[in-house]
């Protein structure tokens, strides 16, 4: 069911809440993880989700992003992901269904488009089911 623009609206206003609520460092990181991820995104709707911004299309989870002390994440970034990226991903902390982007470092913005546009390619054909990666997810 699509979003109607008040509900939208609302939902980008606590994005910008949750950045906001950032300290800096991680406020600036966040901001550009959000529009690159929207740039990558087209036609996607942002929100929150297990306590953190979220990006859905086509009415399912695309991709979460948070903020913590040190770095930035993205979720999911799936097996199939992490394999055919690894070498542009050597180098950055990944685990199951996340790659951790360190706050000192510039945000590597043309991985970061890439990995959301092979999260858009698995999710249309029904593959990296996010739910299943989240489980116990804050």
């Amino acid at each position: 069911m699509a979003a109607t623009k008040a509900s939208s609206a609302k939902l980008a206003a606590q994005v910008r809440a949750y950045i906001a609520a950032c300290p800096p460092k991680s406020r600036r990181a966040m901001q550009q993880l959000r529009t690159t991820i929207r740039a990558a995104a087209p036609g996607a709707v942002e929100g929150l989700s297990y306590r953190m911004p979220c990006i859905r299309l086509d009415g399912r989870p695309l991709v979460w992003y948070a903020a913590f002390t040190q770095h930035c994440s993205l979720f999911p970034i799936t097996g199939a992901i992490r394999k055919a990226h690894a070498a542009a991903l050597k180098g950055f902390h990944t685990a199951t269904g996340t790659v951790r982007f360190p706050l000192d470092e510039p945000l590597p913005v043309g991985l970061v488009k890439r990995l959301v546009k092979a999260r858009i390619a698995e999710l249309r054909k029904g593959g990296g089911k996010a739910r299943q990666l989240h489980r116990g997810a804050p």
